[in-house]
């Protein structure tokens, strides 16, 4: 199966040479900023039932006003006119709208739209010989909005998410305007009132860059053919989907024959302490009827999915309480035995996400996965997992999401993308790989210089938002090298060539360092931290993955665990030396590192701790780990990376005190390095503190440095004329120090 797969991997980057190919044409250009904004970025996809259309998201960045616009597209994808059938807006869908879904008999679409006032749940006619749509249809009307919705499989009820107070009476069918009366006040009234000050009576008071309230998040259950509304999680205090739900959407999923739910809740009193959340179903034929656990695990789970013959429901499931970052296993619950099981019991790496086969037979899944023994720079890999345990390696390549086989039984949708190209829709044909492998191998060296999406024997290219823009790019592919640490653990690093790069020249580095910790680099597209853009203007971009990296079995993630400070950076250091050493075109005496969040971290640990390199930018990066755990949120990641609470380490020497011993502050006095800090006044995850204490440090200290500021945005620079500012900030400080 290996060679298969390597070969569906060449195949797939021969396909989409049209996005950036191998051999850079003469008119090639360097990426800029203007480029990267003008680029479509591709949304939710669905897949009707009959296989022949794809309905997906579309968002435009108009960089002169500083917005996002989303917009609902459709596309046949099957059928004799297919071809010749250009992608076309979905008819009745206006900008903003989301969240496209087919209803089960593929007459009708559903979508989230925002065209009178509040976000509401519309359903429209949709023809499926034609793909028009028609008589767009507003279901809800709830004064707090809705948001995840989701379709039964009989089409008869809607599911949704709606924040609400929990101590407003009960929305129920039979009185459904009471309840939404009470949350409407309580808006208008706050709204109204001249005095904004809150008061808290519980942690979670606030989360990434907003102030949580008093409303919770509820699920909600319409029903199409009279229009009643019922809150199935009436006055509960908790929210459901939980705020740590990984992937997002409604955390739920409907029972085949639509009469069970099952969601995903953590019921801990104290949320900001504990991930262990819990999958519940629910009877929905039974008005009375409560929540039943069915998970196991002390840690959290995630994405329930029932299998298509209604015997199963599998999940994404951790062991370990209070630990964000544990492995996410595969479980599997037999509805009718009532036990659950690890599907997965000696596969070392995370489910990343996963779907069912439509014959219930096989599960296909995701994973992040770059193991020691590959020879691939990807960490992105999809498997078949049959229910007798007989696992199979099928798609090896670049950045994989958005997993949804097809009725086929032998297809699946997924979203493709890598560094140098955003994600795109494709359809792989599983059966195929193995028995076409050299008819592959022709065809892809066919189409090295094609400019448009391709058809083979095994995938299809459905999507192609950016073709013509990025076959102008001069965008480099990713290489990738292994070195040893001191201690025998082998470790991955990656390296992207400057635009027109000559190996006779030296280039200076930019070496980022990734987040997380429990993060990795690989062959992926990123609109925020874009290595094709930070190579552009003449520099080669090295990227290490050290412990606590994901990707590399679970014992490599838990090594940055309570050792911050520790291995993981004379592993960055140690790749650096390796690359340093083996690319004769890298200037080591002109080098930039770079980090955010626990990379800015990194950044500001380098800066007390070596002085190699000419610059350093730090963005939203924990300077004085004591006083960060005081002013976060999600107080579980401090307390278990940390091993603890500052004060269960008051009276110990700095060396046992893990809140001190990897603190950046304790070595100020070693700053020398000229340092570019950057923070937002809405990071609730790194209060804007840190980088107010870093820079006042820096100044006092007479270190060459900056800052740059932003009072509207979180964790993330995500408006488009901040991220602009960001980008030439940053750029311009590397410059400054390295050219």
């Amino acid at each position: 199966m290996r060679k298969i797969t390597i070969c569906l991997a060449l195949a797939l980057a021969f396909v989409l040479a049209s996005f950036c190919p191998a051999q850079t044409a003469p008119d090639k250009r360097p990426m800029t900023f203007e480029d990267l904004m003008k680029m479509k970025r591709l949304g939710d996809t669905a897949i009707s039932p009959d296989g022949k259309w794809l309905a997906y998201g579309v968002t435009t960045v108009n960089l002169d006003q500083n917005t996002k616009t989303a917009e609902l597209w459709i596309q046949a994808i099957a059928g004799p006119n297919s071809e010749s059938q250009a992608p076309k807006k979905l008819d009745v869908a206006r900008p903003g709208d989301s969240g496209i879904q087919f209803a089960s008999d593929g007459h009708s679409v559903l979508f989230l739209s925002s065209r009178e006032g509040g976000q509401q749940v519309w359903t429209a006619d949709f023809d499926a010989s034609t793909g028009a749509s028609a008589n767009p249809k507003k279901l809800t009307a709830i004064s707090t909005e809705a948001g995840d919705a989701l379709w039964s499989p009989d089409g008869n009820s809607i599911l949704f998410t709606s924040a609400v107070n929990p101590d407003c009476p009960a929305i129920t069918a039979a009185d459904a305007a009471t309840g939404d009366k009470c949350n409407a006040d309580r808006d208008a009234a706050a709204a109204a009132s001249k005095v904004k000050a809150q008061i808290f009576t519980h942690l979670l008071y606030r989360h990434w860059n907003h102030f949580t309230g008093d409303k919770r998040s509820h699920l909600f259950l319409l029903t199409i053919a009279t229009g009643a509304l019922r809150d199935l999680t009436p006055n509960d205090p908790h929210d459901v989907p939980p705020f740590s739900l990984e992937g997002g959407g409604c955390g739920c999923a409907f029972a085949p024959d639509s009469r069970e739910l099952s969601f995903t809740e953590n019921l801990d009193p104290e949320p900001a302490i504990s991930v262990s959340a819990k999958i519940f179903t629910l009877d929905l034929t039974n008005p009375a009827a409560k929540p039943v656990a069915i998970s196991t695990s002390a840690g959290g789970n995630f994405n329930p999915a029932y299998s298509p013959d209604g015997k199963y429901i599998a999940w994404r499931s951790e062991a370990r309480a209070g630990y964000e970052s544990d492995k996410f296993r595969l479980a599997l619950y037999d509805r009718a035995a009532k036990t659950v099981k690890d599907l997965l019991p000696k596969f070392d790496n995370w489910v990343e996400e996963f779907a069912w086969a439509p014959d219930s037979q096989r599960l296909y899944f995701i994973s992040t996965m770059s193991m020691l023994y590959s020879t691939s720079a990807g960490i992105s890999r999809s498997f078949i997992l049959s229910l007798d345990g007989a696992l199979e390696h099928f798609y090896d390549s670049g950045t994989l999401s958005d997993l949804q086989p097809l009725a086929d039984n032998h297809t699946v949708l997924v979203v493709w993308g890598s560094i140098s190209r955003p994600g795109e829709v494709i359809l792989l044909s599983v059966e195929a790989l193995s028995k076409h492998e050299e008819e592959i191998a022709t065809h892809a060296a066919n189409i090295l210089h094609s400019n448009a999406p391709t058809t083979s024997l095994h995938f299809k290219q459905l999507t192609n938002l950016n073709g013509r823009l990025l076959v102008q790019l001069d965008l480099s592919a990713l290489d990738y090298f292994w070195f040893t640490a001191d201690d025998g653990v082998k470790l991955q690093g990656f390296i992207l060539k400057p635009p027109a790069f000559d190996a006779k020249k030296k280039y200076p580095v930019k070496f980022l360092i990734h987040g997380g910790p429990q993060g990795a680099w690989g062959d992926s597209w990123s609109y925020r931290w874009n290595a094709e853009l930070f190579a552009a203007n003449g520099y080669v971009v090295v990227m290490i993955n050290p412990r606590g990296s994901t990707g590399y079995g679970q014992a490599f993630v838990d090594g940055v665990n309570g050792d911050w400070g520790g291995k993981p950076f004379t592993d960055l250091l140690q790749g650096l030396d390796y690359a340093e050493q083996h690319y004769p075109f890298i200037d080591k005496s002109r080098e930039c590192a770079l980090g955010a969040s626990y990379g800015g971290f990194m950044a500001n640990w380098i800066l007390g701790h070596t002085d190699r390199f000419k610059c350093i930018v730090s963005h939203d990066g924990m300077f004085n780990p004591e006083s960060a755990y005081g002013t976060t949120e999600e107080l579980w990641f401090n307390e278990w990376e940390f091993k603890g609470k500052p004060w269960d380490y008051y009276g110990k020497q700095d060396a046992e005190n893990p809140f001190r011993k990897w603190s950046p502050a304790m070595s100020a006095k070693n700053f020398k390095t000229p340092t570019l800090v950057i923070h937002s006044q809405l990071d609730y995850r790194l209060d804007v503190a840190e980088g107010f204490q870093l820079f006042t440090t820096l100044q006092r200290l007479n270190v060459p440095s900056k800052m740059l500021y932003f009072p509207d945005e979180g964790h993330w620079v995500l408006k488009p004329q901040n991220s602009r500012l960001w980008y030439k900030t940053v750029n311009d400080w590397v410059d400054q120090w390295t050219k």
